[in-house]
Protein backbone atom coordinates (compact mmCIF):
# COMPACT_ATOMS: atom_id res chain seq x y z
CA UNK A 1 0.00 0.00 0.00
CA UNK A 2 1.29 3.42 -0.96
CA UNK A 3 0.01 6.45 0.95
CA UNK A 4 0.54 9.86 -0.58
CA UNK A 5 0.92 12.95 1.56
CA UNK A 6 0.09 16.54 0.76
CA UNK A 7 0.91 19.70 2.63
CA UNK A 8 -2.00 21.91 3.66
CA UNK A 9 -2.15 25.67 4.26
CA UNK A 10 -1.98 24.82 7.97
CA UNK A 11 1.68 23.95 8.72
CA UNK A 12 0.60 21.83 11.70
CA UNK A 13 -1.67 19.64 9.52
CA UNK A 14 -0.67 17.09 6.89
CA UNK A 15 -3.07 15.33 4.52
CA UNK A 16 -2.66 11.56 4.01
CA UNK A 17 -4.24 9.89 0.96
CA UNK A 18 -4.41 6.09 1.34
CA UNK A 19 -5.68 5.54 -2.21
CA UNK A 20 -9.05 4.23 -1.07
CA UNK A 21 -12.25 5.44 0.49
CA UNK A 22 -11.94 6.61 4.08
CA UNK A 23 -15.56 7.70 4.74
CA UNK A 24 -18.43 7.04 2.37
CA UNK A 25 -20.65 9.78 3.79
CA UNK A 26 -19.81 13.02 5.56
CA UNK A 27 -16.68 13.80 7.50
CA UNK A 28 -15.42 13.08 11.00
CA UNK A 29 -13.40 15.34 13.28
CA UNK A 30 -11.66 14.28 16.50
CA UNK A 31 -9.90 16.75 18.79
CA UNK A 32 -8.53 14.28 21.35
CA UNK A 33 -8.25 10.60 22.28
CA UNK A 34 -11.46 10.72 24.32
CA UNK A 35 -13.52 11.86 21.33
CA UNK A 36 -11.97 9.17 19.11
CA UNK A 37 -13.83 6.23 20.63
CA UNK A 38 -16.07 6.00 17.57
CA UNK A 39 -13.07 5.31 15.32
CA UNK A 40 -10.43 2.60 15.67
CA UNK A 41 -8.21 4.53 13.24
CA UNK A 42 -8.51 7.83 15.12
CA UNK A 43 -7.81 6.03 18.41
CA UNK A 44 -4.66 4.48 16.92
CA UNK A 45 -3.47 7.85 15.62
CA UNK A 46 -3.95 9.50 19.02
CA UNK A 47 -1.63 6.89 20.56
CA UNK A 48 1.18 8.66 18.68
CA UNK A 49 2.72 11.38 20.85
CA UNK A 50 2.10 14.93 19.61
CA UNK A 51 -0.99 14.13 17.52
CA UNK A 52 -3.65 16.66 18.56
CA UNK A 53 -6.29 16.33 15.85
CA UNK A 54 -7.61 13.80 13.32
CA UNK A 55 -10.03 14.50 10.49
CA UNK A 56 -11.50 12.07 7.95
CA UNK A 57 -12.80 13.06 4.53
CA UNK A 58 -14.06 10.90 1.71
CA UNK A 59 -10.60 9.79 0.57
CA UNK A 60 -8.16 11.35 3.01
CA UNK A 61 -7.02 11.56 6.62
CA UNK A 62 -5.74 14.90 7.95
CA UNK A 63 -3.58 14.80 11.05
CA UNK A 64 -2.77 17.87 13.14
CA UNK A 65 0.31 17.85 15.37
CA UNK A 66 1.56 19.95 18.23
CA UNK A 67 4.34 22.48 17.67
CA UNK A 68 6.72 20.42 19.84
CA UNK A 69 7.78 18.10 17.01
CA UNK A 70 8.39 18.38 13.27
CA UNK A 71 6.73 16.38 10.52
CA UNK A 72 10.08 14.74 9.74
CA UNK A 73 9.80 12.94 13.09
CA UNK A 74 6.04 12.37 13.21
CA UNK A 75 5.19 11.52 9.59
CA UNK A 76 6.69 7.97 9.55
CA UNK A 77 4.66 7.01 12.64
CA UNK A 78 1.43 8.34 11.13
CA UNK A 79 2.08 6.61 7.79
CA UNK A 80 2.77 3.29 9.53
CA UNK A 81 -0.38 3.55 11.65
CA UNK A 82 -2.62 4.36 8.67
CA UNK A 83 -1.04 1.66 6.51
CA UNK A 84 -1.36 -1.04 9.18
CA UNK A 85 -4.98 -0.08 9.79
CA UNK A 86 -6.04 -0.40 6.16
CA UNK A 87 -3.96 -3.50 5.44
CA UNK A 88 -5.58 -5.24 8.42
CA UNK A 89 -9.00 -4.39 6.96
CA UNK A 90 -10.23 -2.69 10.12
CA UNK A 91 -13.16 -0.27 9.88
CA UNK A 92 -12.50 3.44 10.03
CA UNK A 93 -15.62 3.96 12.13
CA UNK A 94 -17.48 1.64 14.49
CA UNK A 95 -20.66 0.51 12.75
CA UNK A 96 -22.96 1.19 15.71
CA UNK A 97 -21.35 4.53 16.48
CA UNK A 98 -23.06 7.88 16.29
CA UNK A 99 -19.56 9.14 15.55
CA UNK A 100 -18.89 11.46 18.49
CA UNK A 101 -17.99 14.76 16.77
CA UNK A 102 -18.58 13.29 13.38
CA UNK A 103 -20.51 15.37 11.00
CA UNK A 104 -22.62 13.55 8.82
CA UNK A 105 -21.62 16.82 7.22
CA UNK A 106 -24.46 16.27 5.03
CA UNK A 107 -25.15 19.95 5.02
CA UNK A 108 -28.70 19.46 3.86
CA UNK A 109 -29.58 19.48 7.55
CA UNK A 110 -26.75 21.64 8.87
CA UNK A 111 -27.83 25.13 9.81
CA UNK A 112 -31.45 24.19 10.21
CA UNK A 113 -33.50 26.85 8.43
CA UNK A 114 -34.39 26.55 4.80
CA UNK A 115 -35.43 30.07 3.83
CA UNK A 116 -34.48 31.05 0.25
CA UNK A 117 -31.37 33.04 1.27
CA UNK A 118 -30.06 30.25 3.49
CA UNK A 119 -30.70 27.75 0.72
CA UNK A 120 -28.79 29.91 -1.75
CA UNK A 121 -25.86 30.37 0.67
CA UNK A 122 -25.82 26.64 1.46
CA UNK A 123 -25.71 25.85 -2.28
CA UNK A 124 -22.77 28.24 -2.82
CA UNK A 125 -20.89 26.71 0.11
CA UNK A 126 -21.56 23.18 -1.19
CA UNK A 127 -20.59 23.81 -4.81
CA UNK A 128 -17.86 26.44 -4.60
CA UNK A 129 -16.29 26.32 -1.14
CA UNK A 130 -16.39 22.77 0.25
CA UNK A 131 -14.63 21.12 -2.72
CA UNK A 132 -11.73 23.59 -2.48
CA UNK A 133 -11.50 23.23 1.30
CA UNK A 134 -11.48 19.41 0.99
CA UNK A 135 -8.50 19.71 -1.37
CA UNK A 136 -6.68 21.42 1.51
CA UNK A 137 -7.54 18.61 3.96
CA UNK A 138 -10.51 20.16 5.74
CA UNK A 139 -14.18 20.88 5.63
CA UNK A 140 -16.46 23.85 6.16
CA UNK A 141 -20.12 23.59 7.09
CA UNK A 142 -22.91 26.16 6.89
CA UNK A 143 -24.41 26.63 10.37
CA UNK A 144 -26.81 29.49 9.80
CA UNK A 145 -27.65 32.92 8.42
CA UNK A 146 -29.00 35.59 10.76
CA UNK A 147 -29.29 39.35 10.29
CA UNK A 148 -26.75 39.49 7.47
CA UNK A 149 -24.22 37.19 9.15
CA UNK A 150 -23.28 33.77 7.74
CA UNK A 151 -22.04 31.31 10.35
CA UNK A 152 -19.59 28.63 9.21
CA UNK A 153 -17.86 25.85 11.14
CA UNK A 154 -14.38 24.69 10.07
CA UNK A 155 -12.85 21.24 10.51
CA UNK A 156 -9.60 19.42 9.78
CA UNK A 157 -6.75 21.46 8.34
CA UNK A 158 -8.98 24.56 8.31
CA UNK A 159 -9.54 24.54 12.06
CA UNK A 160 -6.78 26.56 13.66
CA UNK A 161 -5.11 27.34 10.33
CA UNK A 162 -3.25 30.67 10.39
CA UNK A 163 -4.78 31.63 7.02
CA UNK A 164 -8.37 30.57 7.84
CA UNK A 165 -9.44 34.09 8.88
CA UNK A 166 -8.04 35.49 5.64
CA UNK A 167 -9.84 32.75 3.66
CA UNK A 168 -13.12 33.48 5.44
CA UNK A 169 -12.93 37.25 5.03
CA UNK A 170 -11.23 37.71 1.65
CA UNK A 171 -12.41 34.58 -0.09
CA UNK A 172 -15.69 33.21 1.18
CA UNK A 173 -17.17 36.48 2.45
CA UNK A 174 -16.43 38.34 -0.79
CA UNK A 175 -17.83 35.52 -2.91
CA UNK A 176 -21.03 35.30 -0.85
CA UNK A 177 -21.51 39.10 -0.89
CA UNK A 178 -21.18 39.02 -4.67
CA UNK A 179 -23.91 36.41 -5.14
CA UNK A 180 -26.09 37.25 -2.11
CA UNK A 181 -26.13 41.02 -1.45
CA UNK A 182 -27.92 40.45 1.87
CA UNK A 183 -24.72 38.93 3.29
CA UNK A 184 -22.85 41.51 5.38
CA UNK A 185 -20.15 39.30 6.89
CA UNK A 186 -19.02 35.75 7.58
CA UNK A 187 -18.16 34.47 11.06
CA UNK A 188 -16.53 31.23 12.17
CA UNK A 189 -18.22 29.23 14.91
CA UNK A 190 -16.25 26.85 17.09
CA UNK A 191 -16.71 23.11 16.78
Amino acid sequence: MFIQTEITPNPRTLKFLPGQEVLAIGTASFSDKESAGASPLAEALFVINHVEGVFFGRDFVSVTKTDAVGWDVLKPHVLTTIMEHFIAGRPVMQAESTHGKVQATDTATAGGEDDPLSAQIRELIETRVRPAVAEDGGDIVFRGFTEGVVFLEMYGACSGCPSSTLTLKNGIENMLKHYVPEVERVEAVNA
